[in-house]
């Protein structure tokens, strides 16, 4: 047996077998490992999606309550929430920007967007999934592009108002420093605009996650008019199991939905929350913040370091180098006019006009179309209609009242203390992304039991389909509060309720009205499962505008779902103009951030 000399382990840089050093290595190479697998898995998934989305369409698909059909079903509907939580992202960035900074459209805009956070789900199920299934006729893509998007009306617009609101409460310093260094409106978007709103953003993509999870039942299996849609996934499930009374299969739905939320918790939400706290807006750095091992996995691989550092660096310098380059030149001399400038003017203002001209003839036919519908309906129905809107006004106003009362105090207490959060966020997420509907078969029994019924049972679903989007923005607006102004608050030893007038409600405002206002439009799109709902093949209904809705959806009465979807946006739409807009206003004005 060969001996080494004791002293060879003294060498300078021969301690190659040493634990440490043994770690230090392998460590790099275990998390581009990770990355690895992560990626294929990735890549195998969305194999398995192509292949099934680009074959033949199979209709009224028979949905099996066994457990061993859970792990493909729940495959499917991750990917459906994915992909309407993407379409979602691109569209409340943008539709958010252009409002924010179009003057001219921006009241119509943000009129619009009142209008379509109102409109129920339900509302949208017909014309989006008979044009889709009228795109794509001979393959299965078709019903699942429907399936999403029905997914994203469900969840976009509350990030929509996130991000304008954002946008429109940057403080004044920041934008005069953009302006010094001549930012592109690139540039501004990418490195003020997007950072200043990712609290924001980050918190309310969990909750229009959440909201997405609501809905998985309504959109993956509804019925048409004489056509019966199904998909398979965990909402059809839920809802076959819920339908059927098999509380075996609810629960066994209901667990792997609770994991599949604890799993995106923790490998989603965590770690863009622990990258998100670097952009909180503050002179004094927080003494505490969050941290995730999924994060510190990608930014410890030496693969994605690199890419990194060899693409996306060089590529980003290239860009703001040209970007500078154009600011340093200037604009270009204008050159003068000539007849073919003039010519080409005149030719690209007659073809605007033309657009413009198509669009509103297109418009009024739609409307004239729809007045048409709307001639079949009768006096009856229409004093049924208002009768149901009064009630569901009242429903929603008693759920909004009852979960303000408990999600303020209970969001500032979580964005306050980073340990709390790190418990309660996690049991937040799971309790607002299981579906109430899943449950609400068992609160239904109980409340019939107990003489409630449907009237106190539909206030109970709204409210616990609704009071997260005012949890989730409480929180993000008490974790953007600057930590100098927390110490301050400390340092002259405020009372609990100075605190809450001079820091705590002016700092969480903008947070909150976007909450309410989001809420607000959430319960009004719930109160079409809460007021109408199937159990044991007989209908539950009491009088409302979502029952109203649900109803002629099921039957086919067309011109009812468009006086209903009518009179229930006009209805938020008013509440809106009166109340949150003012609201909106000072916050943008009172309460911004900002000297």
């Amino acid at each position: 047996m060969m001996k080494f000399p004791d002293s060879f382990s003294n060498i300078p840089g021969r301690e190659t077998l040493a634990r440490s050093q043994v770690l230090q290595r392998s460590w790099p190479v275990f998390l581009d490992l990770c990355v690895a697998g992560i990626g294929l898995a990735c890549f195998y998934g969305v194999v398995v999606i192509a292949r099934y989305w680009f074959g033949h369409p199979e209709p009224e698909i028979a949905i099996s309550l066994s457990p061993r059909a859970l792990p493909l079903y729940a495959f499917y509907s991750v990917v459906r929430i994915f992909l309407a939580y993407l379409l979602s992202l691109i569209f409340a960035v943008g539709y958010g920007y252009i409002a924010a900074y179009s003057k001219r459209v921006e009241p119509l805009m943000i009129a619009g967007l009142d209008i379509l956070q109102s409109i129920p789900v339900l509302s949208f199920l017909p014309g989006v999934m008979l044009a889709m299934v009228a795109l794509f006729p001979t393959r299965q893509i078709g019903v699942e592009m429907g399936a999403i998007v029905l997914i994203f009306t469900g969840q976009v617009w509350n990030m929509a108002f996130s991000f304008y609101s954002s946008i429109k409460s940057i403080p004044r310093e920041l934008t005069e420093a953009a302006s010094i260094y001549k930012f592109s409106r690139l540039q501004k978007l990418i490195q003020l605009e997007l950072p200043y709103a990712a609290i924001g953003l980050v918190w309310n993509s969990m909750v229009s996650v959440a909201g997405g999870w609501f809905f998985l039942m309504a959109c993956e299996m509804f019925v048409l008019g004489t056509r019966d849609f199904r998909l398979p996934g965990l909402g059809s499930y839920l809802q076959t199991a819920a339908g059927t009374g098999n509380y075996t299969a609810i629960t066994w739905g209901l667990l792997t939905m609770i994991a599949i939320i604890v799993a995106t918790d923790q490998l989603v939400w965590r770690p863009v929350i622990a990258w998100s706290d670097k952009f909180k807006f503050e002179q004094v750095e927080s003494a505490s913040r969050v941290h995730s091992p999924m994060l510190h996995l990608f930014q410890h691989s030496r693969a994605l370091q690199s890419l990194g550092r060899n693409t996306l660096v060089p590529l980003e310098e290239i860009l703001y180098r040209r970007l500078a380059e154009k600011r340093v030149d200037g604009p270009a001399p204008a050159p003068k006019a000539d007849r073919g400038a003039t010519k080409n003017g005149i030719v690209s203002k007659i073809l605007r006009g033309l657009v413009v001209l198509v669009a509103t003839v297109a418009v009024l036919y739609a409307a004239w179309q729809a007045l048409a519908l709307l001639r079949e309906v009768h006096g009856s129905q229409f004093v049924g209609i208002l009768k149901g809107a009064a009630a569901t006004f009242l429903r929603v106003n008693v759920s909004l009242i009852l979960a303000a009362a408990w999600t303020i105090p209970a969001g500032v207490a979580i964005g306050f203390h980073p340990r709390l959060a790190r418990i309660a966020q996690p049991i937040a997420q799971i309790a607002a992304s299981v579906p109430a509907t899943a449950l609400f078969p068992v609160l239904l029994l109980a409340l019939i039991r107990i003489g409630g019924g449907m009237n106190i049972g539909s206030i109970a679903l709204m409210l616990l389909g609704t009071q997260w989007y005012i949890l989730f923005n409480v929180i993000a607006g008490a974790m953007a509060i600057p930590s100098d102004l927390k110490e301050v608050a400390t340092l002259f030893h405020f009372t609990t309720i100075q605190k809450w007038k001079t820091v705590i409600l002016p700092g969480i405002f903008p947070f909150l009205v976007t909450g309410m206002v989001t809420a607000s439009g959430g319960a009004w799109n719930a109160s079409i499962i809460a007021e109408y709902f199937r159990l044991k093949n007989q209908t539950l209904q009491t009088v409302g505008l979502g029952a109203t809705i649900s109803a002629a959806t099921d039957s086919g009465q067309f011109q009812i779902l468009l006086l209903a979807t009518i009179v229930m946006a006009i209805m938020v739409v008013t509440i809106n103009r009166l109340v949150w807009r003012p609201l909106y206003r000072l916050a943008e004005t009172r309460y911004k951030l900002g000297g």
